[in-house]
């Protein structure tokens, strides 16, 4: 049977989340592992090529609103005034698609901005199952280990669902059940639509349930079935810390496992953090303690760490990255950086080039081959191929308005303890003496030099530092050095 894509996907993020503990973000914006968690939702709804996504939003609207339109620009919004229940929530969200004159002719998908481990593979699996066993509505369901706080799902003699029962209902036989209720359901849009109309407040919280819609539909006649997803970890849902960071473990771990399965090698797993957009290539090497972020991407045979956070970074084939940190930077093919070196964001590192130990770039356009070995600041930079840059040089490119740019050809060799003062130029091949404050350019070929004449005061110690351990040695060595009397 072919895959017939969902009219819609309900994903449910209007709800504060109270045991977050949070004054500034509403659950679904907590962030793991390169996505917020309502952020993971949509990624897998969108894996169902859905006519529609629309996100029921509702606590701190605005902010949830403004990020949603950051991550998937497509998605439409729904506020919920009042929570006022999950079938309020679905109703809110239909009614918004009826105004718009959308038909719900066909699927629809509800589900939350909390399970951030659901994936697109199981949602497919569960709009297949729903085809294929023609029900009215299909539960996805899994068998967990402890079904504490959960809703049991009871079957019947043909395997549909007779009914869910919250854990503080159900009755001993009942508590042994281990399937449990997701919150994530697929639903014949008319169907949804008429039961919704049907469901009724009169309950503790005086709020519209979306399960009661099963009772509903299963009065009516309608078939309800289940799907029991393959990992039951992938409908676990957030509602503190803890349980987010357990999620982002069991994330994490998954995408180490595909990394490694790829042909990565990751050397200690536990100390190795990825993101959902990392990419990678064959026989690359991840060194412990290395956390790769947003959309970094690590080549062929390059070995990173230990040590390193890479964000929005390119680390090309053959590059070997050390204790380092870089943000939206390149490191070519073959290139060196670190150890303790820090890569800000606009820097490009050419192939073979070398970034060392304690050197900090930012918006610097670094050649083929060229070198800068160690203790020092490359800012607002383009420097050509095959240069060395010397120790302890720094690229002084803020005035106190504005940043100017300093532009060094290729094969130069500058001195160690240089400054170089924007805007200024240094030509191709070109040599700077060590100790000078370069702030005219350079032609090609020429040596740049700015050094005062040096003068040696005589007796300056023993006169102005007298009864130093200092001046004793200076008295000391001046008697070794004095000729002996004849």
């Amino acid at each position: 049977m072919s895959f017939n894509p969902p009219v819609a996907v309900v994903v449910l993020a209007a709800g504060e989340g109270t045991r977050m503990k949070s004054a500034v973000l509403p659950k679904v914006l907590h962030p793991m592992c390169g996505r917020t968690l309502v952020g993971h939702a949509l990624a897998a709804a969108r894996e169902l090529t859905p006519e529609q996504v629309i996100v029921v939003i509702g606590h701190m609207k605005d902010k949830v609103a403004a990020h949603l339109a950051e991550v998937d620009p497509g998605a439409r919004t729904v506020v919920q005034e009042q929570q006022n229940g999950t079938g309020h929530a679905v109703r809110v969200a239909l009614e918004a698609l009826a105004a718009d004159g959308i038909t719900l002719d066909g699927t629809v998908v509800v589900s939350t901005g909390d399970t951030p481990l659901l994936t697109g593979d199981t949602l497919r699996r569960l709009v297949e199952a729903h085809a294929t066993d023609g029900n009215a509505v299909t539960v996805l369901t899994a068998e967990v280990p402890d079904a504490t706080g959960y809703g049991r799902i009871v079957r019947g003699p043909s395997h549909e669902v007779r009914a869910i029962v919250e854990h503080k209902d159900a009755s001993e036989a009942q508590l042994a059940i281990a399937e449990i209720n997701s919150a994530v359901y697929a639903f014949d849009g008319k169907l949804l639509a008429e039961g919704l109309g049907q469901v009724r407040t009169d309950n503790s919280q005086g709020e519209e349930y979306l399960t009661d819609v099963l009772g509903i539909l299963r009065e009516a006649g309608h078939r309800v079935g289940a799907l029991v997803a393959g990992d039951y970890r992938d409908i676990l849902g957030i509602n503190d810390r803890v349980q987010l960071a357990e999620a982002r473990r069991i994330m994490n771990d998954r995408l180490l496992e595909r990394a490694m399965r790829a042909g990565v090698t990751v050397v200690d797993p536990a100390s190795t953090w990825l993101d959902v957009q990392v990419s990678y290539e064959q026989d690359a090497v991840i060194l412990p303690n290395t956390q790769l972020q947003g959309a970094t991407s690590i080549g062929a045979g390059a070995e990173v760490g230990p040590n390193c956070t890479l964000k929005d970074t390119s680390v090309g084939a053959g590059a070997v990255v050390s204790n380092a940190t870089a943000q939206r930077s390149v490191v070519g093919a073959g290139a060196n950086v670190g150890p303790y070196a820090y890569l800000r964001p606009g820097t490009v590192l050419g192939a073979k080039g070398k970034i060392g130990t304690y050197v900090e770039t930012k918006n610097a356009v670094i050649g083929e081959g060229t070198k800068v070995p160690h203790l020092s600041y490359v800012g607002d930079a383009t420097i050509g191929d095959g240069t060395n840059i010397g120790a302890a040089s720094v690229f002084v490119n803020y005035d106190g308005v504005i940043k100017h740019h300093t532009t060094i050809g290729s094969h130069c060799r500058t001195g160690a303890d240089n400054m170089f003062v924007a805007p200024v130029t240094v030509g191709d091949g070109a040599y700077t003496a060590a100790g000078s404050v370069i702030y005219k350019d350079v032609p090609a070929g020429a040596l740049g030099v700015t050094r005062p004449q040096q003068r040696n005061v005589e007796g300056w110690v023993e006169r102005k530092r007298p009864d130093t351990a200092a001046a004793r040695a200076a008295e000391a060595a001046r008697s070794e050095d004095a000729p002996s009397a004849p």
